[in-house]
């Protein structure tokens, strides 16, 4: 008697977190919807602007434009790590902090002096926990950034590389590929290094076909000045492209986790309903048994 009761409680339990599981795959897929519209519409401008600047790279650039300084040797280095405010995703943080840390070992291991700057309460939380320093924190943007948000994370980094204070800044962030594909990547935003593809831009005739340019244009204002202006407007795109792109990751790997948690406790209700069958059968059968073996003694 007392195993049936347990059966019937553990049931229940297992059915109310079914309910919420099942609830919060429906938020995620609803949110995933909006938070990869704004991925989709963040990608095409990033692209457009790193193949403006390839197109206008000089070497002779590199000595006037601080954003492009290439340091003869590196040593110092700043790593923003974006993480999400909350949990139950899978290992979603857990991947995105296992990637800082590699990276970190392998900056540290080429005599690199790195400072960590964490967004999100998850990467913030385990390094507290680990007792290791970090250089600023931020938990107040929330699934849907803004380009406020990557402008005040990545303004003061892109101001301390400019003075020279900092050699390299990297982001550790989230891929979208799709909703079941979110892996950790590493985006080195500083110094600014314009793409192969867009570097190659005015190479081909299908090439530029394709790509929609023309080798043939005019420069208005001067090269110098669309450069001077669109150099810290890639840094922050790159910022924000980050913050969108791990925040629709975040909503993936949640959907994906809770319906893998739902489908699990449905496996499990099904085996603990035909223990508590099998049980509540075994319990009847000894109670006719006890009926049949006192109704024979009577006799």
């Amino acid at each position: 008697m007392a195993k049936t009761r347990e059966l019937k409680r553990r049931i229940r339990s297992i059915k109310k977190t079914r309910q919420i599981t099942k609830t919060m795959e429906m938020v995620s897929t609803s949110k995933l919807k909006r938070a990869s519209d704004r991925v989709h519409a963040a990608r095409p401008y990033a692209q457009r602007l790193s193949d403006v600047i390839g197109r206008l790279m000089d070497p002779e650039l590199r000595e006037r434009y601080p954003l492009l300084r290439q340091p003869e040797k590196v040593q110092r280095a700043a790593v923003v790590l974006i993480t999400s405010n909350r949990g139950l995703a899978g290992a979603f943080n857990v991947n995105l902090i296992r990637e800082a840390r590699r990276l970190k070992e392998r900056l540290r291991s080429n005599g690199v002096e790195v400072e960590l700057h964490a967004v999100g309460r998850k990467g913030i939380g385990f390094f507290k926990f680990q007792k290791q320093p970090l250089a600023t924190t931020r938990t107040d943007i929330t699934d849907r950034p803004s380009s406020d948000d990557a402008i005040s994370v990545i303004d003061p980094l892109r101001e301390r590389f400019e003075n020279g204070e900092l050699d390299e800044v990297y982001i550790v962030y989230a891929q979208f590929r799709s909703a079941l594909s979110t892996p950790p990547g590493t985006m080195k935003v500083l110094p600014i290094e314009p793409s192969k593809e867009a570097e190659k831009g005015e190479k081909g005739d299908k090439h530029a076909e394709r790509s929609g340019y023309v080798q043939n244009y005019i420069l208005s204002p001067s090269s110098d000045e669309i450069l001077t202006r669109i150099l810290p407007l890639y840094v922050r795109n790159s910022m924000y492209r980050a913050l969108v792109e791990t925040a629709a990751a975040e909503h993936g790997a949640r959907r994906t986790a809770m319906k893998n948690a739902t489908d699990n406790a449905g496996d499990m209700l099904d085996l603990l309903n035909r223990t508590y069958n099998r049980a509540r059968q075994a319990q009847i059968t000894q109670e006719i048994a006890e009926i049949v073996g006192g109704a024979a003694a009577l006799e």
